[in-house]
């Protein structure tokens, strides 16, 4: 019995240490949230687990130490906290056309870019590594470590899973639809924009050496882990002391992709609607919901409804809403009810059975008048609006109609709420004081609402891709000249872009048609005015310029054309900015790009037979029309004057004609 008394807490210490280990190498897996309903590119939530890889700190690194993934940050009491810096980063793309937003990361010295989905449902962000050969084709090229000259592997360690030889941490993450990522972590600087007042900071992050299902497809670089854990990129900059222990997302709407992102605090609008996130509640942030109203009206249904397994979580990777089966019910029947004017029609896709509606209209600022409002009633009782564009999605190939984003969640009780139902909303974790908040709002004039000036333009730095320099988006100057024009100089002959593909022009070449028309939609030119020629094509790279050219006759872009009417976009974006900010994509079949440079160039001043070929060609049709008008005049006068027969009164005697003889 002595023995027996000693062995089992042994035994039991045992199994806990082999299950510690084990489920930090695999992770807790939820269920798919989408069941049979349309899920697009969903990034299903994981639990952090208590045994994440919890590097330790490196030498060059600060003094901070990795602690328990479920700890509480320490609240900052002290007035400086108020007004620590935080970064501000633009987000690309679109919730559905793309499933997720993305924003950029540079890593590295020098920098290398990469396009991350923003997720707060994760915890780990990470990248594709240049030694991964199991590794899909994304945006941008993989990250090199050896290229970087502040890079360092986080060594192996009793907080982390190791690898095989126990020479240096690794993760593993696999998501619900069975997508995995895994890979070695390491540590480097990461940049955040032009936009951020916070310098480059290190940060431990995943090196990917394996990819698989739509981790591996995906176009995205790879996942921004937003979520609660010592990984996070948020848990790791608070507990440097470097922002806020806050960070805000907003989404933009049904026609404008893209948004903002602060990593940080900012200011609250008087009027944002909070909500308690109870961070022992769940792994993930969750709101405390009550009600739903539909058209002013509450579901008939129990408070407790919406408190079901991790109760009502917010997960920015989840493209649509999932509710519990109780909840979707009475939200369908409410719905249906509102709208007895409309045809119920079958989805875009047979596979899923979405609810859609025809006989709507086109325009989405008139949606409102004809689809309910929907309100989410916190245990606070503020409200959360909910416009249509908040829980309806466009049908594809009815013009007109549109589909509930809204889905039931299986037979899971957890009440999903992702990205569709916060489009156009700032929302601001406020992680300090343990709530969410929730301003409506434009996500494309953010700055401009919240009163924030953008910061500086960056300065020129160089990239590790291709060894050139890689010139920073330069803003034009308050006097409205571009900088690279001679001072007084306000127009642009035309503007060009050299840009670098991870593509032979072998197979580039049957695209040009495509790329032109491509590019021509999106800057919203004619197509005429896009010119595409071959500057360089080594082996699996090509080196392109694309033109941008006045409209004929013209020979110069005004700046006010090249600011307003070519973009057709608010006065402070320029006429650069759609191409360094990654907003002009190319087809799927050509993949991304890389702007190595771009330049304004004054109109060309040709001679002066060039310079008056129009008026030259004007003045000679008109002498030619002029000289054939006053022929014709001439001749009608002439036949005129010559008149064979004569007119002779009646009366008078015709001579007789001499008869020839016969």
């Amino acid at each position: 019995m002595a023995w027996s008394a000693i062995l089992l807490p042994i035994l039991i210490i045992i199994i806990t240490i082999i299950s510690h280990q084990t489920e930090a190498a695999v992770g807790v897996i939820l269920p798919p949230p989408h069941g049979n309903s349309r899920s697009a590119m969903v990034l299903p939530l994981y639990p952090p687990n208590s045994s994440s890889p919890l590097p330790s700190p490196l030498p060059s690194s600060s003094s901070r130490t990795f602690s328990n993934s479920r700890r509480h940050l320490q609240k900052r009491s002290d007035p400086q906290s108020s007004s620590l810096p935080n970064a501000r980063m633009r987000l690309f793309d679109d919730l559905l056309l793309n499933g997720y937003y993305t924003t950029r990361l540079w890593i590295g010295s020098p920098p290398q870019k990469f396009a991350l989905i923003v997720d707060t449902g994760s915890t780990v962000t990470y990248v594709p590594c240049s030694s991964c050969e199991q590794c899909g084709p994304h945006q941008d090229p993989k990250f090199q470590p050896e290229e970087s000259s502040t890079y360092q592997p986080v060594k192996c360690n009793i907080d982390c899973t190791c690898d095989s030889d126990r020479e240096q941490c690794v993760y593993e993450r696999q998501y619900a639809e069975m997508s995995t990522s895994s890979g070695s972590l390491g540590e480097d600087l990461i940049s955040f924009g032009n936009q951020s007042q916070l310098t480059p900071q290190r940060a431990v992050f995943g090196c990917e050496n394996y990819e698989s299902g739509d981790i591996y497809s995906q176009h995205a670089d790879g996942i921004m882990g937003l979520g609660r854990g010592d990984l996070s990129v948020v848990d790791q900059l608070v507990e440097k002391g470097v922002i806020s222990n806050s960070f805000s997302l907003c989404y933009g709407g049904m026609e404008v992709g893209g948004g903002a992102m602060v990593l940080g605090g900012i200011s609250p609008p008087s009027d944002m609607v909070f909500a308690y996130s109870d961070p022992e509640r769940s792994p993930y942030y969750n709101v405390d919901m009550k009600e739903m109203h539909v058209g002013g009206k509450k579901l008939p249904l129990n408070s407790r409804v919406f408190d079901g397994k991790h109760g009502t979580v917010l997960d920015s990777g989840t493209t649509y809403a999932y509710l519990p089966e109780a909840v979707f019910a009475a939200f369908k029947d409410a719905i249906m009810n509102e709208l007895g004017g409309l045809t119920v029609i079958r989805g875009p896709d047979p596979n899923y059975k979405d609810i859609c509606f025809a006989g709507a209209t086109s325009d989405v600022s008139r949606l409102s008048t004809i689809f309910p409002a929907v309100e989410m009633v916190f245990g606070n009782g503020q409200k959360l609006l909910l416009s249509p564009e908040n829980y309806l999605f466009r049908h594809s190939k009815v013009h007109g109609a549109y589909c509930l984003g809204i889905f039931q969640n299986g037979n899971d009780p957890t009440t999903l709420l992702g990205g569709i139902v916060v489009r156009n909303t700032l929302v601001m974790y406020d992680r300090e004081n343990s709530k969410i908040g929730f301003w409506k709002t434009n996500c494309s004039e953010l700055w401009e609402r919240l009163h924030i000036t953008t910061a500086p333009p960056p300065v020129t730095s160089s990239s590790s891709h291709n060894n050139s320099t890689v010139e920073s988006p330069s803003m034009w100057n308050h006097s409205g000249t571009p900088p690279s024009l001679p001072p007084g100089e306000t127009e642009i002959g035309h503007i060009s872009f050299e840009m670098s593909l991870n593509m032979n022009y072998t197979y580039l070449k049957p695209h040009i048609t495509e790329i032109i028309e491509f590019i021509a939609r999106q800057l919203e030119v004619n197509t005429s005015q896009v010119r595409l020629s071959m500057s360089d094509s080594k082996q699996n790279t090509s080196l392109i310029t694309c033109a941008i050219l006045p409209l004929e006759p013209a020979t110069y872009i005004s700046n006010t054309t090249a600011t307003v009417s070519l973009f057709l976009m608010e006065s402070e974006l320029k006429i650069i900015s759609k191409f360094t900010n990654d907003q002009v994509k190319l087809p799927d079949a050509v993949g991304s790009y890389q702007l190595v440079r771009w330049k304004l160039e004054p109109p060309q001043r040709g001679s002066w037979w060039q310079q008056n070929y129009y008026v030259l060609l004007s003045v000679i049709l008109a002498v030619i029309i002029l000289g054939l008008s006053a022929s014709g005049v001439w001749l009608i006068w002439r036949r005129r004057q010559q008149n064979p027969n004569a007119y002779k009164p009646v009366n008078v005697a015709n001579p007789e004609q001499e008869l020839q003889p016969i």
